[in-house]
């Protein structure tokens, strides 16, 4: 997988983690959403997220708390780093 922004960092704002992923190509980029689809429901935190083409947008909060980044959002930020 051929990933075109591995360095970006993410970003805190408006109580959301956020990050764009850009990709080869549309079956990388659904690979990918596969892959972090399996360990967000492993943790049973699920991303708010979009897609269009190769690139896959993230944006991380916790609903049930006031929706706010907390400690899970940046451990799924973290293993979504590690997928792509």
């Amino acid at each position: 997988m051929n990933l075109k922004n591995r360095k970006t960092m993410w970003t805190e704002k408006d109580n959301k983690l956020t990050k764009t992923f850009e990709f080869e190509n549309f079956t990388q980029a659904f690979g990918f959403m596969c892959k972090v689809a399996i360990e967000a429901e492993k943790m049973n935190h699920h991303p708010n997220w979009s897609n269009v083409w190769n690139k896959v947008s993230f944006e991380l909060t916790t609903h049930d708390a006031g929706n706010t980044v907390t400690e899970k959002d940046r451990k799924l930020a973290e293993i979504i780093d590690q997928l792509a």
